[in-house]
């Protein structure tokens, strides 16, 4: 056999690597402006203030902290825990029924392997966050798309395909979703645990955006109206205050929890003590509420600005109009498609996302993911002029 042929499993017939990770070997190109990625705003990474915590933690503690740790987290943090998820989700939670998880992602790929054997359904609102289709295709799942509207998935659809489909897991993200930045309204929230307990399906809410909140009134989570232990919340410190730290939680039903953990233990046995101990710094004292008050008034102006310019480009027939979070999902005239306009913006100096990555089902050509917090103010103006310039030149 050559040196260089492997036999590589199954699971591995569909897996293909991340559509926006490709995007990323663009980035490189002096004077790009991105609208592509996820990140937060380099004024939102508190560097100095994580460097001043990282050395009094390893001065205080660092023989503790650079020791192995439990695989369930940092005792400290997860006692911390239940009460943030209670001020910030209005959900009740309980440290035995939560575990540390190295990016919320890490919690789906723990409740996949937990839940979930090949052909298995899963659900999944439409669009969709790349990132968990892609793990949703390397547990080998049945990925069945949820149709959605401007207040979230639609819950009649859903109980639909719970009916049809009898899945083991129901993905969602119900605040500022990750394509579209919509919504789930409260009344749906209700529904999908009513659901969720009728049909005995487990839910996994994922929330990273949450606090990002510029207009409107925080919603409580799906997981608040759970009674039967079906949801679980799966939580993120990335985009609040870093996702270099890879701090993440789920919380839920404590022997589902249980389950996981033995699973992270074949992972990557815990998550870094060191960085969940500064985000209990972070939880314990004010840090956090002052940071995020810090950062929503520059993150709410550019995103205002964004809205403002996608309405002076005529090719652009319909986008949302989200209250929070990170991004905006637009949707091209009938004719004209997302990935040949990224070629040509590319050329100019502009990346996007496609929208049409986000359709397990596929289509959906004419839509894209514009993200606004990769830039500054001038570079999102700058971004939409060669946007606006590109699509002119596409008649």
């Amino acid at each position: 056999m050559p040196a260089n042929e492997f036999f590589f499993a199954e699971r591995m017939r569909n897996l293909s690597g991340s559509a926006i990770r490709d995007i990323f070997k663009y980035m490189g190109r002096p004077g790009l402006i991105s609208f592509a990625g996820g990140n937060p705003a380099a004024f939102a990474l508190p560097e100095d203030q994580v460097a001043d915590l990282s050395y009094r933690l390893l001065r205080e503690m660092g023989k503790q902290l650079l020791q192995y740790g439990p695989t369930e987290g940092y005792l400290p943090l997860r006692e911390a825990l239940p009460a943030y998820i209670e001020k910030t989700f209005g959900a009740k939670a309980d440290a035995d029924g939560i575990l540390i998880t190295t990016g919320s992602m890490q919690g789906l790929d723990l409740l996949l392997r937990a839940l979930v054997n090949p052909g298995d359904a899963v659900l999944t609102e439409s669009p969709a966050f790349l990132g968990a289709l892609q793990a949703m295709t390397a547990a080998e799942a049945r990925i069945i798309p949820v149709r959605s509207d401007d207040t979230g998935i639609d819950t009649d659809h859903l109980e639909e395909m719970m009916r049809l489909h009898s899945p083991k897991l129901l993905y969602l993200i119900p605040t500022f979703q990750n394509p579209t930045g919509r919504t789930l309204s409260l009344e749906r929230r209700k529904k999908v645990a009513e659901l969720a307990a009728r049909y005995g399906v487990v839910v996994a809410e994922d929330d990273p955006y949450h606090e990002l909140r510029y207009e409107g009134s925080h919603l409580p989570s799906v997981m608040s109206y759970d009674e039967q232990g079906r949801v679980v919340l799966l939580g993120s410190f990335s985009k609040v205050i870093s996702p270099g730290l890879r701090v993440g939680f789920m919380a839920g039903d404590a022997s589902l929890i249980r389950k996981c953990a033995i699973l992270k233990q074949c992972t990557d046995v815990h998550t870094p003590n060191l960085n969940q101990a500064i985000i209990h710094q972070y939880l314990t004292g004010a840090l956090l509420d002052e940071h995020i008050r810090a950062i929503l008034p520059p993150y709410a102006a550019m995103m205002r600005l964004m809205l403002r310019e996608l309405e002076n480009i005529p090719e652009i027939k319909g986008f949302t109009r989200p209250e929070g979070g990170l991004f905006i999902f637009a949707r091209l005239a009938d004719g004209l498609e997302a990935v040949p306009l990224f070629k040509r913006a590319v050329d100019r100096g502009l990346a996007f996302v496609p929208g049409e990555y986000f359709y397990a089902e596929g289509g959906h050509k004419n839509t894209l993911r514009l993200n606004f917090s990769g830039t500054d103010p001038d570079g999102i103006a700058r971004g939409m002029e060669i946007l606006r310039g590109c699509l002119k030149d596409s008649h």
